[in-house]
């Protein structure tokens, strides 16, 4: 489902395999900045019928990675090496969920980041994470990835 999308957010041309079934994954792109949005449905909620907390990680994981990535300007694959986080409070199921990424600080190699997540603009999942940024010629340097 994809109607109900706020202005500017249009499909993460990333999707495919694990992502696509995440999704639908929508993405607002800005010059130094990117930002995932996802319109929450029955299959992203547990029991109660809030979004499930495997989910809200999955998100945020995505989130830190693309939005470190479009805020850096590194155009390439990050894969998360740690990443922690907090449930602050639950996200309905109809709601639209948004991240937005805050990068901490980048190394030669690594890349700190932190996120937080919004269920309907309320404040529902903070995380913070660590990505390795491949080398010219590391296992993830070929990976393409879409401009931010």
């Amino acid at each position: 489902m994809t109607n109900n999308v706020p202005e500017g957010f249009e499909k993460f041309a990333f999707s495919r395999g694990f992502v696509d079934l995440t999704g639908p994954l929508m993405v607002k792109k800005l010059e130094n900045d990117a930002y995932l949005g996802l319109r929450i449905e029955d299959r992203h909620c547990n029991p109660a019928m809030i979004c499930h907390g495997g989910m809200l990680m999955t998100f945020a994981d995505m989130q830190l990675g693309v939005g470190g990535q479009a805020i850096a300007g590194i155009r390439k694959f990050l894969p998360t090496i740690q990443m922690s986080c907090d449930f602050v409070s639950p996200a309905p199921n109809g709601a639209w969920l948004e991240g937005r990424t805050q990068l901490t600080k980048q190394t030669r190699t690594l890349l700190f980041a932190t996120c937080i997540l919004t269920a309907d603009e309320k404040t529902v999942f903070s995380a913070s994470g660590i990505m390795k940024i491949p080398s010219d010629k590391g296992t993830y340097s070929d990976v393409p990835f879409p401009e931010a």
